[in-house]
């Protein structure tokens, strides 16, 4: 509810929870307390994704894989509003350590040769937080693993036609008699 409207009341939240109002203030004094505790579930939550997926030791694409299909997830059930999120200056810094491990992560995919060298630097790094992004909150149809598929195969593989799995358009009736 924060996510979707930064000012919700906590008298609605605590509807919506299915409690009373005074049952969240017991746990949270204030709002600001309430919005640190979901980063904070957040942050934890992230850092578990990371810690699963074994980004050091797995081979690259499984770690990738796991790594994608967990942030889905974290995003879908942790949907705040990121720029808020990180204006708290200890909250940035425990996310940047996880943004590090991603970047180390992403060498090691390039070392290796599944990501393509000669890219502008911290180009993957910041395209790949889109795509899953784009994946949490568009592809809701799809399971975590879905959408981690979808994006997996277009980071690895691009948009265009000749990628992994596109099928080439059928050529049009009119593309076809100036071919004949």
């Amino acid at each position: 509810m924060l996510a979707a409207d930064p000012a919700v009341s906590i008298t609605a939240i605590a509807a919506e929870a299915g409690v009373d109002r005074r049952t969240v203030y017991r746990s949270f004094a204030s709002r600001e307390e309430l919005l640190a505790a979901i980063h904070e579930a957040r942050l934890t939550a992230i850092e578990q994704v990371t810690e699963d997926a074994r980004l050091r030791e797995a081979p690259v694409t499984v770690a990738l894989h796991r790594y994608v299909e967990g942030i889905i997830g974290v995003n879908r059930t942790w949907p705040v509003d990121l720029g808020r999120m990180l204006a708290d200056e200890p909250v940035r810094k425990r996310r940047e350590r996880s943004v590090r491990e991603l970047t180390d992560f992403l060498r090691r995919a390039t070392d290796e040769g599944l990501l393509r060298s000669g890219l502008p630097d911290g180009w993957v790094s910041a395209v790949l937080p889109q795509l899953m992004n784009i994946a949490s909150r568009q592809l809701t149809d799809l399971s975590p693993a879905q959408a981690a598929d979808t994006v997996v195969d277009t980071l690895l593989n691009g948009l265009g036609a000749g990628a992994s799995g596109a099928t080439p358009r059928t050529a049009t009736p009119r593309a076809r008699r100036r071919a004949d």
